[in-house]
């Protein structure tokens, strides 16, 4: 898949946001940042799980929420991936924004930030911060749940864009 500045898809399923993410994590590459964008139980993890796949690097893919941000290496030479909750990060909301890198940076990761991908839940108030360009993805699950109480599905949409 080779990502446009900006698109749009809906996934029926998690399993078709895990396929989703997966070809979005093939088309990153050292130094992007990525924004997810979207309400509670969205599905930013799960996009997060498919992107993993995609950039083929090690270790599950859980919510970062309790240890704020966990580094997965590569398995074949690319770039890690950094997930990141931004939410926790920087003070659950206070907007604690003074110093992002400098939170980024206390957290001891073993990765230089330009030699990965960074995929922050929460993002918005940090990755404009700590990059000039970031690819902003948000997760809409509100408009399949208005036709469809049971429904799975999400709109997602995504863009390019720069601080």
């Amino acid at each position: 898949m080779s990502l446009s500045s900006h698109g749009r898809v809906e996934c029926a399923t998690a399993s078709e946001t895990q396929a989703f993410g997966e070809e979005l994590g093939r088309s990153l590459a050292f130094g992007d940042v990525v924004i997810l964008d979207g309400p509670l139980g969205a599905g930013k993890t799960t996009l997060t799980q498919g992107i993993a796949r995609g950039m083929q690097v090690k270790g599950r893919v859980t919510s970062p929420t309790f240890v704020i941000a966990r580094e997965h290496r590569s398995l074949v030479d690319g770039p890690a991936l950094v997930h990141v909750d931004a939410y926790r990060l920087l003070g659950e909301g206070t907007g604690n924004t003074a110093d992002p890198l400098g939170e980024l940076d206390a957290l001891d990761l073993d990765t230089d930030l330009d030699n990965a991908v960074v995929v922050a839940e929460w993002g918005g108030g940090l990755v404009e911060q700590i990059t000039e360009r970031y690819l902003l993805v948000t997760l809409d699950r509100e408009s399949a749940l208005e036709d469809d109480p049971d429904s799975h599905a999400r709109v997602i949409t995504w863009r390019w864009s720069s601080s």
